[in-house]
């Protein structure tokens, strides 16, 4: 008995939006570097490979906004989602990669700072509030998670803009230099920060482990405790993408239980798993002596 229920109101306007937002940002990037290196700010340069990572996040949540329209195919069954897992880690290695980079051009910059073009910083600082905040304009009214991260992924960099443009100002009237190099490792230091964090959360994905926030026991004591239910076992919880979660589980039913029974049954168990937040469920049904194909030391592979 299988009973699915995925409620992504994914639309190509979120599609077309996150794609903006993709381009606008690689694109004034690309800017960055170039700026970063013209006007000799180490600050620039970590906020550049902020906006490295999070062009790369832009890209690959636009073009699984693009794929997940398609649904699911004979190979992938369960649909595109869990690439975004892959697309995770990568944007996590470069986002770690780029830090160390950061790092070692900032550090000795502490000891010796050089001396940045102040009003270049300012400059590129007012134009990326601009260019990040009009795409948090563009996504603001976009709805689906997908666009909701895009846009936090935005208020992230017009707040690290706004740091370099304060350091900027306070550069053209004072001489300290070794605010660029400072901000720059506070920068990197955020970026480490959420990358790790976002590994973190990964991992128990990878793992297939239950999601934070749902208990599996309970989802099985409700379960058991249902009309026609005698116990449940080789019971599993598990993530798609972080997000969709997916409930799989052996039932042992009543001997007695007719067809209206097993509809009923069957309603009462899809409401059960949307209650906690499970778009998907598929369930074995097993009456009475019937030797269960999976013994109890084996673990079921979804």
């Amino acid at each position: 008995m299988s009973a699915g229920h995925s409620h992504p109101h994914h639309h190509h306007q979120a599609a077309g939006d996150i794609g903006t937002a993709f381009f606008l940002n690689l694109a004034f990037t690309l800017v960055e570097f170039v700026g970063g290196w013209l006007t000799g700010s180490t600050a620039i340069l970590a906020d550049a490979v902020h906006d490295l990572g999070d062009s790369f996040a832009f890209g690959q949540a636009w073009y699984f906004e693009k794929l997940s329209l398609s649904g699911s195919s004979e190979r992938y069954s369960y649909g595109y989602r869990r690439f975004s897992l892959v697309g995770a880690l990568i944007s996590a290695l470069i986002l770690f990669g780029g830090s160390i980079f950061v790092l070692l051009q900032a550090i000795p910059k502490i000891f010796a700072p050089g001396t940045p073009d102040a009003g270049g910083m300012a400059l590129l600082a007012v134009a990326g509030v601009s260019v990040n905040f009009l795409a948090m304009l563009r996504l603001r009214k976009t709805g689906g998670m997908n666009a909701r991260v895009v846009t936090l992924h935005l208020l992230e960099d017009v707040l690290g803009w706004v740091a370099v443009l304060v350091v900027a100002v306070v550069l053209l009237f004072w001489d300290i230099p070794v605010l660029d190099p400072i901000l720059a490792i506070a920068i990197t230091l955020f970026i480490l920060y959420g990358a790790l964090k976002n590994l973190r959360s990964m991992v128990p994905v990878f793992l297939q482990a239950v999601p934070d926030g749902i208990s599996l026991q309970a989802v099985v004591r409700e379960a058991e405790a249902l009309d026609g239910v005698r116990g449940v076992h080789n019971a599993h919880i598990w993530s798609l993408d972080g997000t969709h979660r997916v409930f799989t589980a052996h039932l042992q039913v009543d001997p007695e239980l007719d067809a209206c029974a097993y509809i009923e049954l069957k309603k009462r168990i899809a409401g059960l798993v949307q209650s906690h937040g499970i778009e998907h469920s598929t369930v074995e049904i097993e009456y009475p002596g019937e030797v269960c194909r999976i013994t109890d030391n084996e673990e079921e592979t979804p």
